[in-house]
């Protein structure tokens, strides 16, 4: 493929990922990550042909004019994306497919000194949010989602979602548990980053609010069986506080309306 034919899909690319982009002269003038892509197709081209010093150089003044840091020896694929871009580092042996996604301050970098392989691969459609750091020469799996401030350091199969510092992968069990305590009225989502994106701790809150509510749930049908039964209960009992979880969502998230 050609350079100004990849270019081009670069630039469509940002339309279906950016609801902000309004016109290609916006995109091509005002977007940072375009700015930054077009200078790796020309440095990433120089480096595999060994003009080395000049690859690093002009990688330099692209740099100081996007702030994202883009090491020419990296491989970099088709229609990718950087939403923003201030402060995304991306590693010389870094390799990135097609379709991927990044926000700001990314981070793809290396755990060792050693030569080699020591940055990772994000597969196809990947999306990374702001602030992630991806360490060591780990693979992400295709159509994987990483949360915001992750810090991944193990491979992703394909399809998940991680998040958390460290990084841990959500199950269906989590977002089953997620559903279940939004059916009550909670939502750990409201003290975190939004879908797919909340951290272990608001995942542990929720889990345990979700099991508050349902016990509070089965007391009451218990008190009510015994009260049809002829079981004489006390009124400390009958007037005992409900478990109220959006009461504990007010607590979490007092500055929202």
């Amino acid at each position: 493929m050609s350079f100004f034919k990849r270019l081009k899909e670069d630039i469509q690319s940002v339309f279906s990922r950016d609801p902000a982009a309004r016109s290609v002269w916006e995109i091509i003038f005002c977007y940072p990550g375009i700015h930054a892509i077009f200078f790796h197709r020309i440095n990433n081209w120089l480096w595999r042909h060994n003009f080395r010093w000049t690859a690093r150089f002009l990688a330099q003044i692209s740099r100081f004019c996007t702030g994202i840091e883009i090491h020419p020896g990296a491989t970099i694929g088709k229609r990718f994306f950087i939403d923003h871009g201030m402060g995304v580092v991306i590693g010389e042996t870094a390799e990135i497919h097609d379709d991927v996604t990044l926000y700001h301050g990314v981070t793809l970098g290396g755990t060792s000194w050693n030569q080699g392989k020591r940055h990772p691969t994000l597969e196809d459609g990947v999306v990374v949010g702001a602030g992630a750091k991806i360490l060591g020469p780990i693979v992400i799996g295709k159509g994987c989602k990483i949360g915001s401030n992750a810090v991944v350091v193990k491979p992703m199969p394909p399809g998940t979602t991680a998040v958390g510092n460290p990084a841990r992968i959500i199950d269906n069990s989590e977002k089953q548990r997620q559903q279940q305590a939004e059916s009550h009225g909670f939502s750990a989502y409201a003290v975190s980053l939004g879908n797919d994106k909340n951290d272990p701790f608001a995942k542990a809150l929720l889990a345990l609010l979700s099991h508050a509510a349902d016990t509070d749930k089965r007391l009451a049908s218990l008190l009510s069986q015994l009260e049809n039964h002829g079981v004489n209960l006390t009124d400390e009992i009958k007037v005992a506080e409900a478990f109220n979880p959006k009461h504990y969502q007010e607590i979490l998230t007092p500055n929202e309306k």
